[in-house]
């Protein structure tokens, strides 16, 4: 008896989860099919389907520069995490483990703070001066650093507590290991996991970035996000194959982060 209530309980909560995936995935399914079609108004159905919106978008010289620039200045921001972030997670947890408290308080702060006030302040002081930004790709990947920084201080940290780091530093030292050869040989690989799922999730957020790229940059370095910004007074059907091809590669990356961190141990 109790089985089988179990059943039917565990039958009822798989419906009404896929119940809701099917209204979630409902507007995305009728913008690919808005996408694909020739001409739709008037019918339930479009009229006919076609492909040539996405040609036309992937053949289109600003859409495929604004996709590389997005590209440049997001994996600009990530690598510059990376040098400054990794060096100081290990310094904070093998000599410093007390400040990891204050780390997880400073981190935070850039959700404390609007994006569209930090723009207001980022333009105050590079506008114009010595240290002149605005408007290039420079300012842009400072920024995006400032987003990045709580997603991959937090995934590394979080890797770091698990892999034990003293022990495994103390255990590389008998074995005759510098410090920073224990840090490069033993430490950096078994890292490797958590860096790359840090990676994934900082990217697919940077990806979608409107507010600091258009108010810092605007169409002077335009990234994707801008262009989709800028073309929404453009054919429908281009705009949604414009927005099927975005949501397709951030997919795509956050699915990898997600299989990353499902067989990291």
């Amino acid at each position: 008896m109790r089985a089988a209530e179990a059943k039917r309980g565990a039958l009822y909560h798989r419906m009404v989860v896929w119940l809701l995936f099917l209204i979630l995935l409902l507007p995305l399914a009728a913008t690919f099919l808005y996408s694909i079609s020739s001409s739709w108004s008037a019918t339930i159905l479009p009229d006919g389907l076609t492909f040539d919106w996405y040609l036309q978008l992937w053949s289109e010289e600003r859409f495929l520069r604004a996709f590389a620039q997005s590209l440049l200045v997001c994996l600009g921001a990530l690598a510059l995490a990376v040098v400054l972030i990794l060096p100081l997670l290990f310094v904070v947890h093998y000599h410093f483990p007390k400040l990891d408290g204050l780390m997880n308080i400073l981190i935070l702060l850039p959700f404390a703070v609007p994006p569209v006030v930090s723009s207001v302040g980022l333009l105050q002081l590079y506008g114009s001066g010595p240290l002149a930004m605005v408007g290039t790709p420079w300012i842009l990947i400072g920024a995006y650093f400032t987003i990045a920084l709580p997603f991959m201080y937090r995934a590394i940290s979080n890797n770091l507590q698990a892999i034990n780091l003293r022990d495994l530093m103390d255990a590389a030292h008998l074995l005759g290991a510098s410090t920073w050869k224990a840090a490069f040989l033993v430490v950096l690989p078994n890292l490797r996991k958590g860096l790359m799922v840090s990676l994934f999730l900082s990217f697919s957020f940077l990806f979608g970035e409107f507010v600091f790229a258009n108010l810092l940059v605007g169409t002077r370095y335009e990234t994707l996000q801008v262009y989709l910004n800028n073309m929404k007074n453009s054919s429908g059907h281009f705009n949604s194959a414009l927005v099927i091809s975005y949501f397709f590669f951030v997919l795509v990356f956050t699915w990898a982060a997600t299989r990353l961190s499902r067989n990291q141990p």
